[in-house]
């Protein structure tokens, strides 16, 4: 079975994260969508809210599909799960950048696990979590950036 790790603040999670789900449903058997904690980040949603959001949207992918929460190191998890691979997806070059440290950072420590990364598609490069919650927050629509249940989640959270 083909097993990989997708972490993520998912703060809230877009369709450019969906995106990329859906592309790495595509190569693997069974992908684990990991809510993290980010200490340099501060969330609007709690972590239980931001899994739930995920749950919810990838509801059709139960089978394939694992959404958890880990506070902790990443290469830990992946190990505890029996993979070897960690997704990442990329928008721009500066997501490259930072993202390639990490990567080889993480081969450095451990030599089995490999990064991947997907692009997002041109749709989505310009979306991120934080554009998506300052939308919100001046009471905008995100209408077509996030699934329907975050669009709720945010309308709730960012109220008049």
């Amino acid at each position: 079975m083909r097993i990989a790790v997708y972490p993520g603040t998912f703060d809230p999670v877009t369709n450019g994260h969906m995106d990329i789900i859906e592309r790495a449903l595509k190569l693997f058997d069974r992908l684990y969508v990991v809510v993290g904690e980010n200490p340099q980040k501060e969330t609007t949603f709690s972590a239980e809210e931001r899994v739930e959001m995920l749950k919810s949207a990838l509801r059709k992918h139960n089978n394939k599909i694992v959404v958890e929460h880990f506070n902790g190191l990443l290469l830990e998890y992946v190990k505890k799960k029996k993979s070897n691979v960690i997704v990442r997806g990329l928008r721009a070059i500066s997501d490259f950048e930072y993202e390639f440290q990490r990567a080889q950072f993480n081969r450095e420590f451990e030599k089995g696990i490999e990064t991947i990364f997907i692009m997002t598609k041109d749709d989505y490069a310009f979306l991120s979590s934080s554009i998506i919650k300052e939308i919100a927050m001046f009471h905008g629509s995100v209408k077509g950036f996030v699934p329907e249940v975050v669009e709720k989640k945010l309308k709730e959270k960012f109220k008049k």
